[in-house]
């Protein structure tokens, strides 16, 4: 394989570029490890009829109009905003934590039961709430999902949720939200079109026959890239259970529900596909289908999901960073070569940067994309 242009993973973040590239007139050849496209932006029709994404739940928003647009270049969006629910104490509550319950719980007059600058997780999160509530919502679910004590994360680890003083079931708030009508899959498939792709082929530093002549794009691991010589970095992933029950029609409420209790199983949360789809899409449809998804570390570079938020790793991924940069011709971005988590939309936008600056500059501007600052890795949601 030899091209102007040579990306190494064909997610969002090398599927962006690849376009972005190929419009341009530029020649682009993208290669990817696994048998399909889309990195884990992928799903998969169970034989009910119900489709499931393969490696969990992508609710794709966005504040920004110019990638929506550019999202919808490739597929028509269902609309479809999360509203995720969570099991506290026996019952259903909304998530993010509504100011109201907290009331509720607590009383009228509550204050959060940290004060001062947070060091860790634990502390970031008792710095927006008080104790007994951080113990029902975060804590068991945080615990459960990295696998160590809450007080070992990083305070970064926090952003991702917040305490809401309205109601407002929806995840997230963004104008424009949706999940693709004719699924993930083809959404991919679509915004690879008309570019050289090779599936099942691994790329090796040493091999030969893959020669960039302008900009190698690397997108997998940045460990993996170094042959892990400094160590590995952590990641987390899922172990999912899929359960196909043929003769009930509804399991749960809503698309998600979070289990934060570890005295109610290892599970931290629980899918249902069919609050997904189109209503259209459902006629004929018998039965449900759930996924419950337990975390685990993962050494397959496959099955990385979730960079690990703890400062051990982001020393060891700067100076991975600080190698990278020293080499010409190179850029390693993405979820897994800059360790740092992404939403779909946040994904895209940075790719979309980056290939600015690449059709602007000859290369990204920053020296090799690199970020200054240490990981921001962040839970799912």
């Amino acid at each position: 394989m030899q091209a102007d242009y040579v990306i190494v993973g064909s997610g969002l973040t090398g599927a962006t570029l690849a376009r972005m590239l190929t419009d341009a007139g530029r020649e682009v050849a993208v290669l990817d490890r696994r048998r399909h496209l889309g990195g884990n932006v992928h799903d998969h029709e169970h034989e009910s009829g119900i489709r499931i994404h393969t490696y969990g739940p992508h609710y794709f928003r966005t504040g920004s109009a110019r990638i929506w647009r550019y999202v919808n270049r490739f597929t028509e969006f269902a609309p479809y905003v999360a509203s995720l629910q969570t099991i506290v104490d026996g019952k259903l509550e909304n998530w993010p934590i509504a100011a109201s319950y907290i009331r509720r719980v607590i009383g009228e007059t509550w204050e959060p039961s940290f004060h001062g600058t947070p060091t860790n997780f634990e502390e970031a999160s008792l710095a927006m709430m008080p104790e007994l509530i951080y113990r029902k919502f975060v804590k068991g679910y945080s615990e459960k999902q990295w696998g160590v004590p809450a007080a070992t994360l990083s305070t970064g680890l926090a952003r991702r949720f917040d305490v809401r003083e309205d109601d407002d079931p929806r995840l997230m708030k963004q104008e424009h939200q949706g999940i693709p009508r004719n699924g993930y899959a083809a959404f991919m498939e679509n915004m690879l079109k008309g570019i050289d792709v090779q599936l099942n082929r691994t790329y090796k530093r040493e091999d030969p026959q893959v020669t960039a002549r302008k900009l190698l794009v690397f997108t997998g691991p940045i460990d993996e890239f170094f042959n892990y010589d400094e160590g590995r970095l952590r990641y987390r992933t899922q172990r999912r259970e899929h359960v196909y029950m043929p003769d009930t029609d509804s399991y749960q409420p809503c698309g998600q529900v979070n289990n934060p209790d570890p005295g109610a199983g290892p599970h931290i949360r629980t899918l249902e596909w069919k609050h997904m789809m189109p209503a259209e899409q459902l006629s004929g449809v018998r039965g449900t289908v759930i996924t419950r998804e337990c975390t685990e570390d993962s050494d397959e570079p496959d099955r990385h999901e979730y960079p690990f938020p703890d400062q051990v790793n982001a020393d060891l991924y700067t100076r991975y960073r600080e190698r990278a940069n020293a080499i010409p011709k190179l850029l390693l971005c993405g979820r897994l070569g800059e360790y740092r988590y992404y939403d779909m939309d946040q994904a895209i936008g940075r790719a979309m940067s980056l290939g600015e600056s690449i059709l602007r500059d000859g290369a990204p501007s920053g020296q090799n994309g690199n970020r200054k600052t240490a990981i921001s890795a962040l839970a799912p949601a």
